[in-house]
């Protein structure tokens, strides 16, 4: 499991966590004998090795331990090759320690890699590489570097059902690239979800919560989504170049990204109209006479933050006003601190426009200290419309964005990637609009 936060939101309760977090690694290896014995009568082979994969998938990371249910799926399988003498796909490659399926040949040209592919180019051998893919704490680190370099750039994906449609976990994941003091302070992740859980719940799905910002995250949420625990994802709060995204790609896993991702490409996205609305906030500031209208923009890596910023300049542009620019990471203490910045800098400032509610409740407490009057002295507009915005002193203008439908739209796109064979991107820009209170 990924060192970030894992959490289900949907029909599991606490019970249910506590139910499933009890390790029993003897238990689930009993009944994988189980399922060995029964296959041996009855020639069904491959369906122990999928009692074996799920055993070792669950034990991806060096902290955990295969759950006990996992002794009930080891057991439906060999009673399953008993009843039925039905075969199911291996969801794992074979590996030179595997006795039941031997040594894998090296892939032929056009077909896909293969893990002796990876091992030969990461110069370690099949059993080290398969260490690294099964989250083995007995490798190296400069081992695991090697081969996570190389399945990288062979694009190896660990081999799932022929039909996925038939194998489903019942699960998307839910990825949000933050940390979680970030996520957890922020209500626009909290509506999110929301939105897309209700969406996918309706259909019979749930969803996982996976909060990945350190390096030794990203790692771990790669070996997690390789285990094929997971129908689709949901990327959240994307920066930069994420590397997410490609190893996604590279496994095929049907995704929606939150937003425009910073990349162009083939990815399918659902996004706000980001330039309209920051055009419609500082139109309304310079229709209202203000002259001197700065703004605190969001990160520089995110394209929410820089369409927002884009649309600022554009209204300035036009009205033939110079821009007065900070900079802030959409939350309510980098607010405070770009708001005091610009005071610093241009004490006569009349407005500002700032680039999510909670930088914006940041800024009125600055101006607040600084003894300005909001909005007599200096007028603010938010962005978002989260709930706080009702309640900041004074109550914020702001411009609205459908967060929760943005989140049932991604469960909608990512669903129908799932039942698609073809992977034609879906992109969604969903409407904006201005609500006027008190603050501007």
């Amino acid at each position: 499991m990924p060192t970030g936060i894992l959490t289900d939101l949907g029909r599991r309760t606490p019970a249910d966590f506590a139910a499933t977090a009890a390790p029993a690694p003897t238990a689930a290896k009993a009944a994988t004998q189980t399922a060995a014995q029964t296959a041996t009568q009855t020639g069904a082979k491959t369906p122990v090795q999928t009692a074996t994969t799920v055993l070792t998938c669950a034990e991806a990371s060096p902290r955990s331990s295969a759950p006990a249910a996992l002794a009930t799926l080891a057991a439906g399988v060999a009673e399953e090759a008993r009843t039925t003498g039905s075969v199911l796909t291996d969801l794992g490659p074979a590996t030179d320690d595997d006795p039941a399926t031997g040594s894998p040949a090296p892939a032929a040209l056009g077909e896909a890699p293969t893990l002796a592919d990876v091992a030969a180019l990461a110069g370690v051998s099949q059993a080290t590489a398969s260490r690294v893919l099964n989250g083995s704490a007995r490798v190296s680190d400069d081992a695991r570097g090697q081969v996570e370099d190389a399945m990288a750039r062979l694009g190896y994906v660990r081999r799932r059902a022929t039909h996925t449609r038939d194998v489903r976990s019942g699960s998307v994941a839910a990825i949000v690239t933050e940390s979680s003091a970030r996520f957890f302070s922020d209500p626009f992740f909290a509506r999110l979800l929301r939105g897309a859980s209700r969406t996918l719940s309706a259909a019979g799905l749930q969803l996982a919560f996976l909060a990945v910002h350190e390096q030794n995250e990203y790692a771990a949420a790669e070996r997690y989504l390789r285990c094929g625990g997971i129908d689709g994802v949901l990327l959240i709060s994307a920066h930069g170049r994420d590397r997410l995204l490609p190893a996604l790609k590279a496994a095929a896993i049907p995704t929606v990204v939150c937003g425009r991702p910073l990349v162009p490409g083939d990815a399918s996205y659902v996004d706000a109209d980001n330039v309209g609305g920051a055009r419609s906030a500082v139109g309304h500031l310079v229709a209202e006479g203000r002259r001197r209208v700065a703004t605190i923009a969001g990160p520089r890596d995110m394209t929410s933050a820089i369409d927002r910023l884009a649309g600022y300049r554009e209204i300035l542009d036009g009205a033939g006003l110079a821009p007065l620019v900070g900079y802030g990471d959409f939350s309510l203490a980098s607010g405070e601190h770009a708001m005091t910045r610009l005071l610093e800098r241009r004490p006569d400032l009349d407005s500002v426009f700032v680039a999510s509610d909670l930088m914006a409740a940041g800024a009125l407490r600055a101006l607040r200290r600084a003894g300005r009057r909001v909005p007599a002295d200096v007028a603010v507009v938010g962005f978002d419309d989260d709930p706080l915005a009702q309640h900041t002193l004074p109550p914020l203008t702001t411009v609205r964005q459908p967060v929760e439908e943005q989140g049932a739209t991604m469960a909608v796109r990512v669903m129908s990637l799932m039942e698609s064979d073809s992977q034609t991107p879906a992109r969604d820009e969903l409407p904006t609009s201005l609500v006027r209170r008190e603050s501007a």
